[in-house]
C-alpha cells in the first residue's frame, strides 16, 4: 500500500510539474510568440546565434521548443543550417541556467507569486497582463511541485524500496543514463526530469554519481524530441534536429565515461550534492558551444544524410488548384468536406500574399508586387467556384444543418477575399507610393507595424486550426486576438499622432501611409477571425446580439413603471 500510494504521489508531483513548465511557456508564447520568428531569423553571427537560443529557451522553459521554431524556420528557407544549429546550442545552454534559478530555496515566493500571478490573470482586462500572470502562476507551480516532489520522497527515503533502486542506479551507470534518457523522451521536457533528479539527489533519495548518469542520459533524450516532432517535415528542416543529437549525444556518451572513469566530480563540487549536479549539466552544454565555430562544416554531411527532395516542375502552382469535386455533390458531408479544404486553400492562397508584405515596405519590388497581385485573381476565382457549388448542392439531401454550415463557409470565404482585396488594393499600393516618393517610416513607427503584421500572420495560421478542427479553446483565443489588434491599432495610432505633435519630420511625411497601413492591417485580423464566431456561437460562448436582451430589459422597466 505504501508504494502504491508513493507512485500516486510521484505521478501527481510530476504532472503538476510538467503542466507548470507547460504553461509557462504557453503564456509567453502567446504574449510574444509572433515575435519569435523575426528575432530566430535576424541573427547571423554564431556567437549571437547562440545567446539568441540561450535567451529563448529561459523565455520558453524549454530546448525542445526552441529547436521546433528553428526546424520549421529552416524548412521554410528563413534560417541557414549554420545559424540554426548555433541557436540550438544556446538553447540548451539557456534550459541549464534555468535550472539553475529554479534549483534554488524560493519556497518563501510562492505565496506572492500566487497572489500576484492570480490577480492579473482573473481580474486583469489587458492580455498582455493576463499572460503574465499565466506566466507567474506557472512559476509558483514549478516551485510547488518541486516540494511535493520533495515531501513524497522523505517517508519512503529510509525504506528498503528506494535503497535498492538507488543502488542500482549507481551500480550501472549506464543503465541510469538510458533510464534518463527515456524519461526526458516520455516526459517531452528535459527541464522537468533534470529538476526531479536534482531534487531526489538533495534529499539523498538518489546518489550523486546515479543523479550525474541520469542528468547525462536526460541530455541525450532532450536531443531525440525534436527529431521525432520533426519527421513528417522535410529534410531541411530535419538536420538541424539531428546535427544536434549527434552532437549532444556523441558529448553525453563521452561524458558519461570520464565522469564514471575518472575522479573529476571532486573538482566540480559546489557545496552539495544536488549542486554539483547543476555544475555538470551547466558545464557539458557549455562545453558543447566549442562547437560554434565548426557548425557550418557540418552542413555537407548531413545534406548527403539528409538530402533536398527533388523538385517537381508543375503547371499550375498547388495552391491554384480547386479542390472542388462536382461528384461528391450528391454525398452532403463529401461536399462540405470539400468546401472546408476549398476554404482553406483560400486562406493559404492569402496568407502567402500577406506574408511579404512588410518586406515590400522595405524594400519595394514591382515584380515581386505584380506576382501577389495576381494571387488576388486565385482567391476571386475561388469565391466565384464555392458559390457556384453551395448553389448546386442538392436541396432535398441537405439538411438544416448543412445550409447552416455551408453559409458559415461561404461567409468566411467572403471574409478571405476581401482580406485579398484589402492587400492587392490597400497595402501594396501603399508600398508601391512609399517607395516612389522616397518616404520612410520612424523607427518606432516601422516596428508597430512589424509587430501587427507579425500578429496577423501568427493569426491567420490560428485561424486555420480553427478552421480545421472547429476547436472552442482555439476560437476563444483567436476572439481575445481580435480584440488585442484592434488594441494595438489605437495604441500605434496614439503614439504616431504623439510623434507628429512632436515635430517628427519623418512622421509627417509617411503619416498618410502609416495611418492607412494600420487601418488595413486591423481590418485584415478582424476577417480573417471571422472564422471563430459560428464556433463560439454553437458552443454557448456567445450571443448572437446584445440588442433584443437591451431592448427587453427596457421594455419591462417601463411596464413597471
Amino acid at each position: 500500500m505504501t508504494i502504491l500510494s508513493f507512485l500516486i504521489q510521484i505521478a501527481g508531483a510530476t504532472m503538476l510539474l510538467l503542466y507548470a513548465v507547460r504553461m509557462v511557456r504557453t503564456g509567453i508564447e502567446r504574449a510574444f510568440g509572433p515575435s519569435f520568428r523575426r528575432i530566430v531569423t535576424t541573427t547571423r553571427n554564431p556567437l549571437n546565434s547562440a545567446l539568441t537560443g540561450l535567451v529563448l529557451a529561459i523565455v520558453l522553459q524549454s530546448s525542445a521548443a526552441v529547436a521546433l521554431l528553428v526546424s520549421g524556420f529552416a524548412g521554410s528557407g528563413a534560417l541557414g543550417f549554420a545559424a540554426g544549429l548555433s541557436i540550438v546550442l544556446g538553447a540548451d545552454l539557456g534550459s541549464a541556467l534555468l535550472i539553475q534559478v529554479l534549483s534554488f530555496k524560493l519556497d518563501w515566493l510562492v505565496p506572492v507569486l500566487l497572489a500576484v500571478g492570480g490577480g492579473f490573470f482573473i481580474k486583469s482586462d489587458s492580455r498582455k497582463l493576463k499572460q503574465a500572470g499565466r506566466i507567474i502562476l506557472g512559476i509558483a507551480f514549478i516551485l510547488i511541485s518541486l516540494r511535493f516532489l520533495r515531501e513524497t520522497m522523505d517517508p519512503i527515503r529510509d525504506s528498503n524500496f528506494l535503497p535498492s533502486i538507488a543502488g542500482f542506479l549507481e551500480s550501472d551507470f549506464i543503465a541510469a543514463f538510458i533510464i534518463g534518457a527515456l524519461l526526458a523522451w516520455f516526459m517531452h521536457s528535459s527541464v522537468a526530469v533534470i529538476l526531479m533528479c536534482v531534487t531526489l539527489v538533495a534529499i539523498d533519495a538518489v546518489p550523486m554519481v546515479a543523479g550525474v548518469s541520469l542528468v547525462l542520459g536526460a541530455n541525450l533524450g532532450s536531443a531525440v524530441i525534436p527529431i521525432g516532432l520533426t519527421r513528417g517535415l522535410s529534410n531541411s528542416a530535419r538536420r538541424v534536429p539531428v546535427a544536434n543529437f549527434l552532437l549532444r549525444g556523441s558529448g553525453a556518451a563521452l561524458a558519461l565515461y570520464i565522469v564514471n572513469g575518472l575522479p573529476v566530480l571532486s573538482y566540480l563540487g559546489g557545496g552539495s550534492d544536488a549542486q554539483t549536479l547543476i555544475n555538470v549539466h551547466v558545464l557539458f552544454n557549455t562545453v558543447l558551444l566549442l562547437a560554434l565555430p565548426f557548425c557550418r562544416f557540418l552542413e555537407p554531411p548531413l545534406c548527403n544524410l539528409l538530402p533536398d527532395s527533388p523538385v517537381i516542375e508543375q503547371e499550375t502552382p498547388v495552391l491554384h488548384v480547386s479542390l472542388l469535386d462536382d461528384s461528391a455533390l450528391t454525398i452532403p458531408n463529401l461536399a462540405l468536406a470539400n468546401l472546408k479544404r476549398e476554404v482553406l486553400r483560400m486562406e493559404q492562397v492569402v496568407e502567402t500574399m500577406t506574408a511579404p508584405v512588410m518586406e515590400l515596405y522595405e524594400d519595394y519590388d514591382k515584380d515581386r508586387a505584380i506576382t501577389l497581385i495576381e494571387r488576388d485573381e486565385v482567391v476571386n476565382s475561388a469565391l466565384d467556384d464555392i458559390r457556384r457549388y453551395v448553389a448546386a448542392m442538392p436541396a432535398d439531401r441537405m439538411t438544416k444543418q448543412d445550409w447552416k454550415r455551408a453559409r458559415e463557409l461561404t461567409e468566411y470565404a467572403i471574409a478571405l477575399e476581401t482580406v485579398g482585396d484589402l492587400v492587392a488594393k490597400i497595402l501594396l499600393p501603399l508600398a508601391r507610393e512609399k517607395s516612389q516618393e522616397r518616404l520612410k517610416f520612424s523607427k518606432a513607427g516601422g516596428q508597430e507595424l512589424v509587430n501587427m503584421h507579425e500578429r496577423i500572420l501568427a493569426n491567420m495560421a490560428l485561424a486555420s486550426n480553427v478552421l480545421m478542427s472547429d476547436d472552442l479553446e482555439s476560437a476563444r483565443l483567436l476572439l481575445e486576438e481580435k480584440t488585442e489588434m484592434t488594441r494595438l491599432e489605437r495604441s500605434s495610432r496614439k503614439k504616431h499622432l504623439r510623434r507628429l505633435s512632436d515635430g517628427s519630420k519623418t512622421s509627417f511625411e509617411s503619416s498618410n501611409i502609416h495611418l492607412e497601413a494600420l487601418r488595413a492591417l486591423r481590418e485584415i485580423n478582424s476577417h480573417v477571425a471571422s472564422v471563430c464566431y459560428p464556433i463560439l456561437y454553437r458552443g454557448g460562448q456567445l450571443l448572437e446580439t446584445r440588442l433584443i436582451e437591451t431592448i427587453g430589459e427596457d421594455d419591462s422597466s417601463r411596464a413597471g413603471g
